[in-house]
């Protein structure tokens, strides 16, 4: 089911690093198209996609406050209870990342500080599909509120009677976010990046979603509407040695598996015993999860690698740059020192993948496809645009102004060098 990589050669690691292909080349003239559409011919394109795609050919895609309460009250007491302890714990853990404003001296009479300004309108997509990702309202919308985004857009896919799923609606009232779409697909990321007369423009787009939402967000981008970061198929790696429960690993690989068909999920040992009792968990565990068939197929894409020792497989995970890295190890506080590539790490037997999925208080929005070489994860500072000011006294600038005109004139930039020299002449 998983294939076993014995001792694979440190130059082979590039290449069994790659994930499922990925080729936006086939899909985006048809995206750039539809999105052109929806740039001219605003809310009719919108409407027109959303009958060619969802089936409903007179959509009212916002929903009233009324209907909002509505679907919130179908939430259960029990799920409810859940939700507001996962609202709690990720904003305690959101509003500790607010930081004071630094004013630094650099020179006598040169003061500069770096100031964090809300991006005044963002826009947050919540997959549909199948499964709805309430938990995404959450891990966006509490950021955002917690940066001060003046006006927060949310956009999902419909479900099958065409209404908001009563989970949605839950969170986005707990949040107060009062701006709530029924759209989804390429026609939701091109109606917040264009702005209709329904649906207003944004400044930045969040949140995951198919190929065709990935490559639509990619496309906006090039024309000046932020992206949270590359967003790909869910992935999963764990370090795992003896000391390590293979239920345990097994249930967190299942726990990534059952995300889609093409995310992937890595384990590596230094033991060929963890190994081979992991797999045999996986496939007990795989025979009783009602979304089996698609974990089974993500399984196909993933990958078990015998390592001579847990420090070779941390290089070898750093290569890989997973999402989400979960270290079953000993002394996983050792382990975790040699981290440098991962979105999210998980240390221990009692910390599973899940618990950041939902409420334990860090961010799952996180990136994927091996861009944790470069990429964090979302976090207040994603809602935020830091703007840098600086303000110089006649003596800061006389301190200096002959560094300045050296190295304007070293450039050749003559009137660089006057905008220094004009104010002692």
């Amino acid at each position: 089911m998983i294939p076993i990589f014995r001792y694979p050669k440190k130059e082979l690691w590039q290449e069994l690093a790659i994930r499922p292909a990925i080729d936006n080349a086939l899909i985006e003239p048809e995206v750039a198209k539809i999105l052109l559409d929806i740039k001219n011919n605003g809310i009719e394109a919108v409407r027109r996609y959303t009958s060619i795609f969802d089936g409903v050919s007179s959509a009212q895609f916002q929903v009233s406050a009324e209907e909002l309460r509505t679907k919130a009250n179908e939430v259960d007491s029990r799920l409810a209870k859940a939700i507001n302890t996962a609202y709690a714990n990720i904003e305690v853990f959101h509003k500790a990342q607010l930081r004071e404003t630094a004013f630094i001296e650099t020179m006598p009479g040169i003061l500069c500080w770096r100031k964090g300004i809300p991006i005044e309108k963002v826009g947050i997509y919540i997959p549909g599909g199948t499964a709805p990702l309430f938990s995404t309202v959450l891990m966006l919308g509490i950021p955002a509120k917690i940066g001060g985004c003046n006006e927060i857009i949310l956009c999902t896919p419909p479900n099958k009677n065409y209404s908001i799923h009563p989970a949605i609606a839950y969170a986005a009232q707990l949040i107060g976010i009062e701006k709530v779409f029924i759209l989804g697909g390429i026609q939701a990321i091109g109606a917040m990046a264009y702005g209709t007369n329904e649906i207003p423009k944004v400044n930045k787009i969040f949140g995951p979603g198919n190929q065709y939402v990935t490559c639509a967000k990619q496309l906006v981008s090039k024309e000046g509407i932020a992206i949270d970061l590359p967003a790909g198929p869910s992935e999963l790696a764990v370090i795992a040695d003896e000391s390590c429960n293979p239920e345990f690993v097994a249930a967190d690989l299942l726990s990534q598996a059952e995300h889609g068909i093409d995310s992937q999920v890595i384990l590596v040992s230094d033991n060929d015993q963890v190994i081979q009792k992991v797999i045999l968990a996986v496939e007990e565990q795989l025979a009783k999860l009602p979304r089996r068939e698609i974990a089974a197929k993500a399984l196909q894409n993933s990958k078990a690698f015998l390592v001579n020792t847990i420090e070779e497989g941390m290089d070898l995970i750093n290569t890989y740059a997973p999402e989400h890295l979960i270290i079953a190890c000993l002394n996983d506080d050792d382990v975790a020192k040699k981290v440098i590539n991962a979105g999210s790490v998980f240390l221990g037997n009692y910390s599973p993948e899940s618990a950041g999925d939902y409420a334990s208080g860090t961010n799952h929005t996180l990136p994927t496809n091996g861009s944790a070489r470069g990429f964090s994860g979302v976090s207040v500072d994603s809602f935020l645009k830091y703007v840098t000011f600086q303000k110089i006294t006649k003596e800061g600038l006389y301190n200096i102004a002959e560094t300045i005109e050296c190295v304007a004139q070293a450039e050749g930039l003559d009137a660089h060098k006057n905008a220094a020299r004009i104010r002692f002449s």
